[in-house]
């Protein structure tokens, strides 16, 4: 098939390169302008961009789909599909019906679950046993249009929101793969969304990052892993910024919540009457550690209550 790749993040790089590997014609890659970075602010192309320069893919990088311009630039191309992977822009109808095929979208949650910005880390904050990846054709809603195919795995309570969001980009571009099989044999038979279950991911923010101690063990444990590697769940020990990136669940106890109740391992007390173990973490001005390393050079004195 000739189709046109709308993407930005590395969540989208697997579906790119698998469409190349079946033998599609990816005529065009539209993807986001580049972006400062860093402390520096180093001007930075997209993951995608870099992607389609090394496979000598044409790019182009509209400030918005919504112009007489970028709707001639894609047109030209004559697709017969547009598959949109993370672009991270809401498509004009113009776009939505320019191909035969439609827009075709990969989206990192078991719809009519997690539709917006984050679905990945959200599935991980609210402790979800079970996470997946939905091929769809888009509409002019956010993440509403009718299911095409779905692909589930199972979920523990260790995984990372950066370890499922890995993992979710490579099932998306199987199922993306198997998708556009059935729609070259005609065995596609797309499904509306029930509005049972549906619910909205919005994007994480550095807001969402301190932990309460007051809550329980594991909703502050799974904030940890959905937050891990942005934006970092974090507390405050004598005034300064602790970031948190790996915890586990440990024994009951009485104290106060946010207080230290152990050095090794480093135990908090959580509003539950359980202990939340912190195993790695990040002071300001150090890089990030073992808990464990961390306390031989910085002690924490038991009974030390964290902000």
């Amino acid at each position: 098939m000739k189709l046109i790749f709308m993407g930005t993040p590395d969540f989208a790089v697997p579906s790119l390169e698998r469409l190349l590997a079946d033998g599609h014609t990816v005529s065009l890659v539209v993807t986001q302008p580049d972006k400062p970075v860093g402390r520096k602010q180093i001007l930075t192309p997209p993951a995608v961009k870099v992607c389609a320069e090394a496979h000598n893919l044409p790019v182009y990088q509209p400030g918005s789909m919504r112009t007489e311009e970028a709707y001639q630039r894609l047109a030209q191309e004559k697709a017969d599909a547009i598959i949109v992977v993370a672009y991270g822009k809401i498509l004009p109808k113009s776009v939505l019906e320019l191909t035969p095929g439609g827009c075709i979208n990969v989206h990192g949650s078991l719809l009519p679950r997690y539709r917006g910005a984050a679905p990945v880390q959200w599935a991980v904050i609210n402790g979800d046993t079970e996470a997946g990846v939905t091929t769809m054709l888009l509409d002019e809603g956010v993440d509403t249009g009718a299911m095409l195919l779905k692909f589930s795995r199972p979920l523990d309570d260790t995984i990372t929101g950066g370890e499922l969001f890995d993992l979710l980009a490579e099932d998306g571009a199987q199922l993306l793969s198997e998708t556009l099989r059935q729609l070259q044999a005609g065995t596609l038979s797309p499904t509306p969304q029930p509005h049972e279950g549906a619910c909205y991911a919005s994007m994480l923010d550095k807001s969402m990052c301190p932990l309460d101690w007051n809550k329980p063990a594991h909703v502050l444990h799974n904030q940890v892993r959905g937050m891990n590697p942005w934006p970092v769940a974090n507390c405050r020990v004598d005034g300064k910024v602790m970031k948190v990136f790996v915890t586990r669940i440990g024994e009951p106890t009485a104290a106060v919540p946010g207080t230290v109740v152990s050095q090794q391992p480093l135990a908090v007390a959580c509003g539950d009457g359980r202990t939340l173990i912190v195993d790695q973490l990040q002071t300001e001005g150090s890089r990030r550690m073992a808990a464990a390393d961390y306390l031989r050079g910085h002690p924490i004195a038991i009974g030390t209550v964290l902000e």
